[in-house]
């Protein structure tokens, strides 16, 4: 209830997102007609579209997008004639005469009919619904990535009518007032025509702006009101918060959170044959949920991989559950590689499936679970930090299973390169997605879903913007560069930027360069770069491409990939 709560919320602020300026004059062409039958109508077949389509989008592959493409040209087509009939009487007339036979009365009636039809508006609705793309908020964020990773389900579609719906009834209240505005002025000062004549050209001008794609580029960056932050507290409010880690003094005892979960799930094991909680009776577990492209969980694992050498011999058993992000994460041989590379040497579960992370009703990567000799999960850890703390969890949970002589002191793992401690710079870029299902603060104009297209990146950046230049190919988890010379640029602040890449579905290896404020980075270079900026895409992994000497303060990053193929999936920075 409390995520429907939020999906209607988020659906009303749609109201003061500039993306909403191009359906406006669609929707305040029917002001002036009776709600009932004209502008509810339109709204409801907007917000049925609109989930129909975002539903398709996110769970029905590249296939429905292009559908969802080709409606958006069918609804200009419409939307077109709507803004051209309301010009001019004369010219609606004309207009619509082939229509007639056909009995699309859509424009006449727009045009001429006091009243209208409720086919007809509903069929308006059906054609802003198709081209109505909103700024993909921290709400409609997260309810597109929730519908990409778990799938088509009444559930998926139910939220997104959910978001639809609020939408719809901001517009509609807009709506309602506006129809008394314009009623106000046509008694008042014989308006009427003159009024009729500006939502033509307000409706052509919408036309316009989608057409050239600025409903998905330029208003997703300039708002007069943007809603994001108001957004993203309401997200806040009603998340379900962290699990917090009660204070307690050195030595108290600790509480039990629950029992350990079926490890059933995993879909294959590393290091190991499967483990069950009956097999690890009387051994303290610490279950480390990662996955290998997290620079979050590269970070940590070099203390985790440090308490397994110190402790194993002294009842603890370390099981890393490798839970993907990605699509190529799944595969069992990137992951073994993965492994031995990283110097993982525990036993670690496969996860495709989720199985064991919903099990533990887990959310976060890194999170580390600590589970005594009974099988009960004593404590919990999300994220980096507080590794001192952990392994005096690990010592309690080991000293109350009856294991005595513990090595003393604690781990200091010395991890360089991309394992290197973060900055701890609170003001560091976010986390930033490339591929459309949660891409944000992208300044290269609209996005053309799975259709490769010829990007040019703007001459200026603002802070924690990025684009793309040259042919990409941009997918719901990353974009393919289609033609060499292909360019990202990203105006970031942070020591650290780490860019997961993969090279293209053949294999062969990318060659790139790196600039920074359109400089060989020399000393600001990164563990996968020389110091002219010189790299290799050799596999599909997370590539630290710049690590400042001096400082994290803000500079114009920029990748130039000399040949084609390559995929770009997320930036993190440190």
């Amino acid at each position: 209830m409390l995520v429907l709560i939020l999906a209607y919320l988020g659906g009303v602020l749609t109201i003061l997102s500039p993306c909403i300026l191009p359906v406006l004059p669609f929707v305040f062409a029917r002001s002036d007609r009776p709600f009932l039958r004209n502008g509810l109508p339109m709204l409801l077949g907007m917000a049925l579209t609109f989930a129909l389509v975002a539903t398709l989008a996110a769970v029905g592959g590249g296939w429905a997008v292009h559908a969802n493409q080709y409606g958006r040209i069918a609804a200009l087509v419409v939307l077109a004639f709507l803004g051209l009939t309301l010009l001019s009487t004369r010219l609606a007339e004309w207009l619509t005469r082939p229509f007639v036979a056909l009995g699309n009365r859509l424009s006449q009636r727009q045009a001429g009919d006091e009243g209208g039809s409720v086919w007809s508006a509903v069929g308006l609705g059906i054609a802003t619904g198709l081209l109505w793309a909103p700024c993909a908020g921290p709400i409609l964020g997260l309810l597109l990535t929730g519908a990409a990773l778990n799938g088509a389900s009444v559930q998926t579609t139910l939220l997104l009518l959910t978001y639809a719906a609020g939408a719809a009834t901001s517009l509609a209240l807009a709506l309602l007032i506006g129809g008394k505005v314009f009623a106000l002025m046509k008694r008042s000062l014989g308006a009427g025509e003159w009024v009729r004549r500006a939502l033509g050209v307000l409706v052509l001008c919408g036309v316009a702006a989608i057409a050239l794609g600025l409903d998905t580029g330029l208003l997703t960056r300039v708002s007069l009101a943007s809603t994001g932050g108001i957004e993203q507290k309401l997200v806040d409010a009603v998340r379900p918060a962290p699990r917090p880690e009660p204070a307690r003094p050195a030595g108290a005892p600790l509480p039990v959170e629950g029992e350990l979960p079926s490890l059933a799930g995993a879909t294959q094991w590393l290091n190991s044959p499967a483990l069950t909680p009956q097999s690890l009776r009387g051994k303290v577990v610490l279950v480390d949920f990662w996955t290998y492209s997290c620079i979050n969980c590269l970070r940590s694992l070099p203390y985790v991989e440090a308490w397994h050498d110190k402790y194993k011999d002294h009842g603890l058993v370390v099981i890393g559950v490798h839970a993907p992000e990605f699509a190529f994460e799944k595969q069992p041989a990137n992951v073994a590689k993965a492994v031995r590379e990283l110097g993982v040497r525990y036993p670690v579960a496969l996860d495709n499936d989720y199985a064991i992370w919903k099990g533990f009703d887990n959310e976060y990567w890194p999170a580390h679970y600590f589970v005594d000799a009974k099988g009960n999960i004593r404590a919990h850890h999300f994220g980096e930090g507080e590794y001192a703390q952990s392994e005096d969890t690990i010592r309690q949970l080991l000293a109350e299973a009856g294991y005595k002589d513990l090595p003393g002191g604690y781990v200091q793992p010395g991890a360089k390169g991309a394992q290197a401690a973060g900055s701890g710079d609170g003001g560091r870029s976010p986390e930033t997605y490339v591929g459309y299902a949660r891409s944000a603060n992208f300044a290269g104009g609209r996005i053309a879903h799975d259709d490769s297209w010829a990007y040019r990146a703007p001459a200026t950046l603002m802070a924690n913007q990025w684009a793309l230049d040259g042919q990409w190919s941009i997918h719901d988890e990353n974009a393919r560069l289609d033609r060499a010379g292909g360019r990202i640029v990203y105006r970031f602040r942070g020591r650290d930027l780490h860019l997961v890449l993969g090279p293209g579905s053949d294999g062969k290896p990318v060659r790139f360069r790196v600039a920074i404020d359109g400089k060989p980075p020399g000393a600001d270079h990164g563990m996968d770069t020389d110091a002219d900026g010189n790299g290799t895409v050799s596999e599909q992994r997370l590539y630290q491409l710049v690590r400042q000497a001096h400082g994290s303060g803000e500079r114009l990053f920029e990748i130039t990939f000399l040949d084609p193929g390559v995929q770009a999936y997320a930036f993190t920075f440190g």
